[in-house]
């Protein structure tokens, strides 16, 4: 069992661990650029557990950025049946894609 660590961004909690790449919500932070999470609420090594109430004191994630951009186009259809009301809308929501460099407790 590897190293891993549950990270909380973006109002979201991800599972992550070394080498691990992953999109999260759009950070400021430059592609090619460092960023470390410090709302780290559990770290698991391969013999012992460590759990925040509700973090971990001196616990963070560095990753490396990957890049930012946009994910697909959803649709949001709005529709009420025989009240002629129909309203189309979509929406590309924002992100930066991250990979983990360093897991420390």
């Amino acid at each position: 069992m590897s190293t891993f660590a549950i990270i909380k961004t973006g109002g979201k909690q991800y599972k992550v661990a070394e080498g691990q790449k992953l999109k999260i919500e759009k950070l400021t932070a430059e592609e090619g650029g460092e960023v470390v999470f410090d709302e780290v609420l559990m770290v698991s090594n391969s013999d012992n557990l460590s759990l925040g109430q509700p973090k971990i004191e001196g616990a963070k994630v560095t990753a490396k950025v990957v890049k930012n951009g946009r994910a697909r186009k959803i649709i949001i259809l709005k529709y009420r049946p025989k009240k002629r009301y129909k309203k189309k809308q979509g929406h590309r929501q924002h992100f930066t894609e991250v990979q983990i460099t360093k897991i420390s407790a």
